[in-house]
């Protein structure tokens, strides 16, 4: 039994100590197998109606209301572009275009919009497709805004201004455009099917007379009024 004993003593393998496993070096001080933390992409300059909103328009409307809080100031949320068309699920190659334009106009792929519930009369049916529309915010929004105040509102035929009494009551406007060839995006050539699209600007000005006053600071050319210049 003794010599048994002995001999699987020697046969066993002698126990390893195990050493404590080494911590990796911190990744921020600057030690061993410290990276950089890539920053941001370089983004462009602000948009130039931005800069007109934050250098003139905020200064004019809390001299012209006497607000006192610099957030009552109201600003622009979004921009919404909406083209409404009941046949896209008979004719998809048309509404294929209309989304093309919307895309070359705003900088931004469009959302098929569809039917929420069934119409009868309009032989409508859920989940068909009735159109496509872009929201817009950010830089996208003003440079949109500008170059539609700029360029394509005066390539309007009988242009005699935007009407002022297209307010919800809540401080956002809506207006309709009867051709999408007033964009210079769009190329004459290729226009197979003349539409219109309704824009509508919303605000957190939750007022009409301070949402009209804004959009007016901000260029747009209302019925009856000479427009502001954007410097």
């Amino acid at each position: 039994m003794a010599k048994d004993a002995k001999e699987k003593d020697k046969g066993a393998k002698p126990k390893v100590q195990q050493q404590p496993k080494q911590q990796k070096p911190a990744a921020d001080k600057g030690g061993p197998g410290f990276k950089v933390a890539e920053g941001p992409e370089e983004k462009g300059p602000p948009a130039r109606l931005h800069l007109h909103y934050e250098n003139k328009v905020r200064a004019a409307l809390t001299k012209q209301f006497g607000l006192k809080n610099p957030h009552q100031v109201p600003r622009i949320r979004k921009v919404v572009l909406n083209v409404g068309f009941g046949e896209g699920n008979k004719q998809s190659k048309a509404l294929d275009v209309i989304v093309a334009e919307l895309a070359s106009i705003t900088g931004q792929k469009p959302v098929v919009t569809r039917a929420k519930k069934d119409i009868a009369n309009f032989s409508l049916r859920t989940g068909q497709s009735v159109g496509a529309s872009v929201t817009l915010r950010g830089a996208r929004m003003y440079e949109f805004l500008d170059r539609f105040i700029s360029v394509a509102v005066p390539r309007i035929r009988d242009f005699r201004g935007l009407p002022t009494r297209s307010f919800d009551g809540r401080g956002n406007y809506t207006f309709g455009i009867k051709e999408q060839m007033i964009f210079p995006e769009i190329d004459y050539d290729k226009v197979e099917r003349i539409h219109g699209m309704d824009i509508t600007i919303v605000t957190d000005a939750r007022r009409d007379d301070l949402a009209m006053a804004l959009l007016r600071e901000m260029g747009m050319p209302f019925r009856g009024e000479q427009p502001v210049l954007v410097a």
